[in-house]
């Protein structure tokens, strides 16, 4: 730690802090999450809904694909409704409609401003006024409201039914036909979505924002954004532009005068390290991960083009069989498996030249039960989530060994169990090399940057058991980003640097000493806003003013640190040129590069694009979210993990030649392709959302009539031109590593 001090204590320190942040603010969560009472009752006495049908009806909700049909609270897919917004949009109507037959004997549609002003404030006084006696856990109910939601509820089971009417409709939103078959399992489903809107609606106790902070826009009873939503937006803008100010201060003014730069060795030194057994064994983990990335892609495709056609692959009918629910979850969890694959790949293949360039015992044999286990658990998640969602596994079992629901988290518990087996496992493996390692005279620092690293990926994904099946749905979501955000965005992030940094210093490429004060400033940075900035997904699922402010805080720092990527960028492009060996590992740098690339565009441009509450209260479940994520996702992980791919196979084929045409073409039209989906349809179709957010509100943005105009159909047309492209450069690279891999080296 000598010589480190500082920046070991900085990052401890960090950690402390910001962790202690999230585990406060996270109680906060729980306790102050929407209740979910024991009885929804009339005035009567009559009893509509019971916390008991409600999570029946989550679960069931979870049955059908949960996340990946649909939003709830703006967290899902995006071509069929938020069903928050759309349940509570609807139930409005119905009960304005009720009432002015009730007042005026005339349909709403067609009293004047001044009777449609008289009636809108009943409503807004009826829908936001709190009936929830905490003594009796009940909420009432005037008779009138309970018409509405009846007539609601009655729409949603049709729509979740095979009933002629609204087959059109299904078509739009890309459901199947009968996507939930059971009478019975719709009727609880629609309890659930009844109290999702009703939580969006009903004001907080003592306060005059709802439980969802006014979310969803909502003209009807003045959902609009809250004062506190807008001060912490100028906040966050005023931190960020601060955070940039310091950042280019301190790059000036205070880093250590630089090193002068190392003399590169003649030969590539990791080159001459003889391949153990366990690394030769890598190559059928190269495979796969190629395997699942063009199966993702394919998947990418298929369900991007089930919103302009809905049911159909160009006038063929295959929703019954594989439908958008479907594809769109094995699209997901393909890229968490293949990227994370890539990772485990990386470490397995540094271990053992970490531990002086030799396996421990029965290191190979390891290796090999690791990827036999991968291979079943994606069998597995797979076959589940297909009988899930056919409505073939019998309900009990649905989320053990079917699907969850939850986007990102779609695979089943038992599958989830399995694949955090085979981390903590891939952990041992890591660990057998690297415990010995420091025992070694020398510099360790860098080296227990990287364990640690090692160390959170292997338990961190274990956030995921803090929750069941029946959880509430805003403590859900805490432990569900936990997993997205910080295991993902932030561990993941801290091993990628520490790895390339112990990788370019393994080549002699850079001084020991600057590999790891640049690996632990960098963690410290991404750590700092990372950590309580998961929050910034957590703004409107049931949380309090106090977590929007922590997230829309420390969310704008975590953009700071990436707009020194083009610099980043620049020196590791520049490494080819330090050694002619360098040109044989140009393709996995270039790799690297558009690492640094896409995450200051796609992490941090239109990361921060939505990222401010203001900005998020609009755009949270519009075409401007998968914008930041296919950019960050792919842009970042997914280039990176193809890169480790990349370099692997160079070294596990020590007399491969990478095909210069073929590599050229994949790289840049997978990057070309990303740039087109992205800014040619993705980014267009959400700002046109956007506005109608902004103008009418969410129910409308997502809505049929809105989703199937010309223009929009168009869009979303356009963008076959950029998912062919990338498709052609996956295909590309995919053929390289089967290439690669089939070389036999002399």
């Amino acid at each position: 730690m000598a010589g480190y001090r500082k920046l070991w204590w900085t990052l401890i320190a960090v950690l402390a802090i910001t962790f202690g942040v999230l585990g406060y603010f996270g109680t906060e969560v729980y306790r102050e999450a929407p209740p979910i009472p024991d009885k929804f009752m009339s005035t009567n006495g009559n009893v509509v809904a019971t916390e008991e049908s409600v999570l029946d009806g989550q679960t069931a909700w979870q049955s059908v694909g949960g996340m990946q049909l649909g939003s709830i609270w703006g967290h899902g897919a995006y071509q069929a409704p938020d069903w928050t917004a759309d349940w509570l949009h609807r139930e409005l109507l119905a009960w304005l409609d009720i009432r002015a037959h009730e007042v005026f004997d005339k349909p709403y549609e067609q009293l004047t401003g001044v009777q449609q002003n008289q009636l809108e404030y009943e409503l807004k006084e009826e829908y936001r006024t709190n009936t929830y006696d905490k003594a009796s856990d009940t909420v009432t109910l005037s008779e009138r409201r309970i018409q509405a939601i009846e007539q609601t509820g009655e729409y949603y089971s049709k729509l979740f039914s095979d009933d002629p009417e609204l087959r059109p409709t299904r078509v739009s939103y890309a459901m199947k036909e009968n996507t939930l078959p059971s009478a019975e399992r719709r009727a609880v489903m629609n309890d659930f979505f009844f109290w999702t809107a009703w939580a969006a609606a009903t004001e907080r106790p003592g306060a005059d924002i709802t439980y969802t902070n006014n979310w969803p826009h909502e003209t009807l009873i003045d959902n609009v954004p809250s004062a506190e939503n807008i001060i912490w937006s100028i906040v966050s803008v005023i931190l960020l532009i601060a955070g940039i100010g310091f950042l280019i201060w301190a790059w000036a003014f205070l880093r250590d005068k630089e090193e002068e730069e190392l003399v590169a060795p003649e030969h590539d030194p990791i080159a001459k390290v003889k391949l153990t057994p366990s690394q030769k064994a890598l190559g059928k983990y190269l495979f796969i991960v190629v395997a699942l990335f063009t199966f993702q892609v394919l998947m990418g495709g298929l369900t991007a083009h089930y919103t302009v056609e809905g049911q159909e692959f160009y006038g063929i009918n295959i929703s019954e069989w594989f439908p958008y629910s479907l594809t769109r979850t094995w699209h997901i969890q393909a890229a968490m498996f293949w990227i994370a694959t890539g990772f485990l790949a990386a470490g397995l293949f540094l271990a053992p030249i970490i531990n002086g360039g030799k396996d421990p015992k029965y290191q190979k044999l390891g290796v090999d039960i690791l990827f036999w286990a991968l291979v079943l658990v994606v069998a597995g998640t797979f076959i589940g989530n297909w009988l899930a969602i056919a409505q073939i596994m019998p309900e009990h079992l649905n989320f053990w060994l079917g699907h969850q629901g939850y986007e990102y988290v779609d695979l089943g518990r038992l599958w989830q169990i399995g694949k955090f087996l085979g981390i903590v496992f891939w952990l041992v493996l890591m660990m057998r090399c690297v415990v010995g390692a420091f025992k070694e005279k020398g510099d360790k620092n860098l080296l227990a940057l990287f364990t640690a690293s090692v160390v959170a990926i292997g338990l961190f994904y274990g956030a995921g058991f803090f929750y069941g099946e029946r959880t509430h749905i805003s403590i859900m979501e805490y432990w569900r980003w936990w997993i997205v955000h910080l295991w993902v965005e932030g561990f993941f992030e801290v091993f990628a640097t520490a790895s390339l940094a112990f990788i370019f210093h393994s080549m002699g490429l850079v001084s020991r000493r600057m590999a790891t004060v640049a690996a632990l400033a960098s963690a410290s940075l991404f750590m700092l806003g990372g950590v309580p900035g998961t929050f910034h997904h957590l703004y409107f699922s049931g949380t309090t003013t106090p977590v929007m402010a922590v997230g829309a805080t420390f969310s704008a720092l975590e953009v700071v640190p990436l707009i020194v990527l083009g610099y980043e960028a620049w020196e590791n492009y520049s490494l080819q040129k330090r050694a002619d060996w360098m040109q044989r590992l140009k393709w996995p740098l270039l790799c690297f590069v558009a690492v640094a690339f896409w995450n200051m565009l796609g992490a941090g441009v239109l990361g921060f694009m939505i990222n401010p509450p203001i900005s998020l209260y609009y755009v949270q479940g519009l075409n401007t979210t998968p914008t930041h994520a296919h950019a960050a996702l792919f842009g970042v992980y997914g280039f990176l993990a193809l890169g480790f791919v990349l370099l692997i196979l160079r070294y596990i084929r020590p007399t491969l030649q990478f095909d210069e045409k073929l590599m050229k073409m994949a790289f840049w039209t997978m990057n070309i392709g990303l740039a087109l989906m992205l800014f040619t349809s993705l980014l267009p179709v959400g700002f046109i959302q956007f506005y109608a957010a902004a103008t009418e509100g969410l129910w409308y943005a997502r809505s049929e009539a809105f989703m199937q105009q010309p223009l929009l159909q168009n869009l979303r047309w356009f963008r076959t031109v950029g998912d062919m492209v990338f498709i052609v450069g996956a295909l590309g690279i995919t053929w390289q590593v089967i290439k690669g891999l089939k070389h036999k080296s002399a």
